[in-house]
Order: C-alpha cells, then structure tokens, then sequence
C-alpha cells in the first residue's frame, strides 16, 4: 500500500467537513479538566486534604499516603483524558484526511476506474479524495456515497461542491447491509471507519454484530467487479475482516501496520476481486511501508 504525499492544515479539513461526534470530543473535554481543577486542588490544599484523610485513618503516614496517592490518580487521570481528547480531535481530520489519501494510493490505476463506492461515505473525506484522484487522472468516472442517513448524504454533496468534485460525485441513502446495486457494477469499492458501526445495536463483541459486519463484507465483494480493487480502514475487527475476505477467495489481500485512530487499533486492508473463481485459502500479506 503506497503513502500518499498528500497534506493539509488541521483547520482547512475541519473548516470543509466539520466533525463528527463532536459530543464525545466535549466530554473528554469536560472530565480532562474536572480531573485537572482536582489535581490542583489536591497540591495546593494538600495538607487540608491530608487532615481530612486522618479523620478516617489513624496512622499519619497512611493518611498521607492515601492524600497523596488520590492527587496523583486524579493527575493522571487528566493528563489521560487529554490525550484521548487530542487523539479523537486529530483521528476524525488530519489522521481521516491522510487515510483517505493512503487508501487511494492503493489502488494502482485510476485511469481505467468508471465507477466507484465508498460505502458509509459520513462527511465525504474519502468520497472527495476518491473524487478528486478521478479528477486528477482525467477519467470520465464517477464515485458513489452510499451512507444510511439521507441528512448526511446532502451534507457531503455541500462538501463536494466545496472541494471542486461535485461533478464526479453522487450521494445516496441506503442500507449498507443490501447494498441497492447489481452484481459486479463498481471497479473499486472503499470503506473508513464505518463496517465496524454496523450491527452495534447488538453490541461490538456479539455475534450477531459480527455476523452483520462480515455481511457488509460480503455486499462489498459482490458489487465489486472481478478484477476490481476493495479497500478498507476501520477499527478493531480487522482479523475479522481478513477471515472473511480468505473464506470469499479474494486475492492480493494486504493488511498495513497498526495505526492508533480514536483511541484504538486500525489497520487498513486491501483486496482484489479474481477475474475467475479460484479454490484454496488466500495469502495475507503484511505490508509494514504503508
């Protein structure tokens, strides 16, 4: 999987795209600095609190321990909030925007692309980026956004327009789990950060939300044209993802180095619809320059 060589500054990407979820980012916010207000708290009136402590406990020393001990869990505590806060504020842009940009460089020739899907298109970063790479290469093509709410798909169109690709661009609601296309219509098919949110109303570690996630693989695989190139970011349930990419005979499947994206493990996977149907497992490679 190549790197994209491809940058932007932090406030142009949240200027065009906004943010999604941005109530997670204030909560974490919020408690970041609750937590750090406690912690200075506990240094300036440290001998206050250690009195207080004594009332419970008799020794001085297991009084000052415990004072001391709870500014320290509080300080931590803060300092680990802010950093989930900064890692959530820089995965849902910079670190989206430069994926998106990996994820296109992944696939070898645009010339020949007609058609494409991002599946759960959300804001439109990889949408665009697809787009824009279509645009670059002078191809006739086009990029479909499929996502599951029609109030987002009209907002991603404002965001094509802003970037130059509305043209290049179509948007539409629809279930991502039967997705509203015929077999082998797209040349390429990509996906960030979205298969992992299907099925959630089951919980992430059930069964049945698994079962909905590898069906959502599965959709992905049939709309894609033999010959034609998947690829997927996403969270946690990428091994998952490979199992059932092996079980449906895809070929070239890749999977990049571990990149930490909202506080947890992503990898990127990338794969290849056989022009004919092959027998036997296929062969995962690890690509560790992406």
């Amino acid at each position: 999987m190549g790197k994209s060589n491809s940058s932007r500054d932090w406030t142009q990407i949240y200027a065009i795209y906004g943010m999604d979820q941005w109530q997670t980012l204030v909560f974490l916010l919020f408690h970041a600095v609750f937590f750090a207000l406690l912690s200075l708290l506990f240094l300036f009136y440290f001998e206050s609190i250690f009195h207080f402590f004594q009332t419970f406990l008799s020794s001085p020393g297991a009084a000052r321990f415990a004072a001391g001990f709870s500014g320290c869990v509080t300080a931590i505590s803060a300092v680990c909030l802010f950093f989930a806060a900064a890692n959530f504020f820089y995965s849902a842009g910079p670190l989206h925007y430069d994926m998106a940009q990996r994820m296109v460089g992944s696939v070898n020739d645009w010339s020949t692309v007609k058609l494409a899907l991002d599946i759960g298109c959300r804001r439109g970063i990889l949408l665009n980026a697809v787009a824009t790479q279509l645009k670059k290469t002078g191809s006739s093509g086009r990029v479909v956004g499929l996502d599951p709410s029609k109030r987002t798909t009209l907002s991603t169109l404002r965001t094509a327009n802003m970037e130059g690709v509305g043209e290049y661009v179509t948007c539409r609601e629809g279930d991502v789990r039967s997705l509203p296309f015929g077999d082998n219509y797209f040349d390429v098919v990509v996906s960030a950060v979205f298969v992992h949110t299907v099925g959630k109303e089951y919980g992430h570690r059930t069964v049945e939300a698994a079962a909905e996630r590898v069906r959502v693989l599965g959709e992905m695989v049939r709309v894609l044209k033999p010959g034609g190139v998947g690829v997927l970011w996403d969270l946690l349930h990428v091994p998952e993802y490979v199992r059932r990419l092996q079980e449906l005979k895809m070929e070239d499947i890749r999977v990049s180095e571990r990149v930490t994206a909202f506080m947890v493990s992503s990898h990127m996977v990338s794969f290849r619809k056989p022009s004919q149907h092959v027998v036997g497992p296929g062969e995962v490679r690890l690509d560790w320059r992406c």
